[in-house]
């Protein structure tokens, strides 16, 4: 029996990385042909270059992709965090008519697929006459990553115990000063971590960019799927590099940090 027991959890764990080499092999591939000195993405590779990395810098297409990344993602980051915190404050820490509804309507653009909520939100705008700009493109990230700032701040203020709050009102201070003073500073891993996520989702979506999006304006995800229609360049495979760089470690760099936070402030 235990042998079959030990049997069974040997398959477990061969499946497991089995599923992983499936997932991370094509990633680990088009990360070691942006090194590729060759214009041909095969193997054996001919030799170790950066010389798409410094194509992928001096191309104006790519580089105006890249800012208008990041301010979007920014500008998504900072709306969308200021607004989760606020509604996850309303939520937790107040009783209102309507406060479940409230919350199911804040998470529901996770319950939707992406691509629903794209065209919904695209068939609205065509209704109401308004054309594609980079307001609405940003409403929308907007919308799409303000569920995963509320979910992560909520689940740190549910743990919070409101006698910290209540000590700084008994002391003088006034609603704003004792959220400002007491519960901003204990909340805030919670608020950085939600922040990375909303500026790391913003950064790497597609779906819902390529139905807001502008005529003209390319992020980097879009810029990639309109390099990939006409051919695979090696300056793909770079492009992807650092997309992959830039998404990995920016939550694992905010983890790390809001853990720092999180010891420091309990010690």
């Amino acid at each position: 029996m235990v042998r079959a027991l030990f049997s069974g959890w040997s398959l477990i764990r061969v499946g497991t990385i089995l599923v992983y080499v499936f997932m991370f092999a094509p990633v680990l591939v088009v990360m070691l042909l942006s090194f590729n000195s060759s214009q041909f993405g095969s193997f054996p590779m001919e030799g170790v270059s950066f010389r798409w990395f410094v194509a992928l810098y001096n191309n104006d297409a790519i580089v105006r992709a890249f800012q208008t990344s990041i301010a979007l993602g920014l500008l998504t980051a900072i709306i969308a965090t200021t607004l989760g915190v606020t509604a996850s404050m309303a939520i937790v820490r107040y009783e209102f008519p309507g406060k479940n509804l409230l919350n199911t309507v804040l998470i529901a653009p996770i319950l939707v697929p992406e691509v629903v909520l794209a065209v919904g939100l695209l068939l609205f705008l065509q209704f109401m006459g308004m054309p594609r700009n980079f307001f609405l493109l940003l409403m929308g990230h907007v919308i799409f990553t303000m569920p995963f700032v509320v979910l992560v701040v909520q689940a740190r203020l549910v743990g919070l115990r409101r006698e910290y709050e209540e000590a700084a009102l008994s002391l003088g201070a006034n609603p704003l000063e004792a959220f400002r003073r007491v519960t901003l500073p204990l909340i805030m891993p919670a608020v950085l971590a939600g922040m990375l996520f909303a500026f790391t989702i913003s950064f790497d979506d597609i779906t819902g960019t390529l139905f807001w999006k502008p005529p003209g304006v390319e992020t980097v995800p879009t810029q990639i799927f309109a390099m990939l229609r006409h051919s695979i360049s090696p300056e793909v495979n770079a492009l992807g590099t650092v997309m992959i760089v830039l998404t990995v470690v920016l939550p694992l760099s905010g983890l790390a940090l809001a853990r720092r936070l999180a010891v420091r402030r309990g010690g």
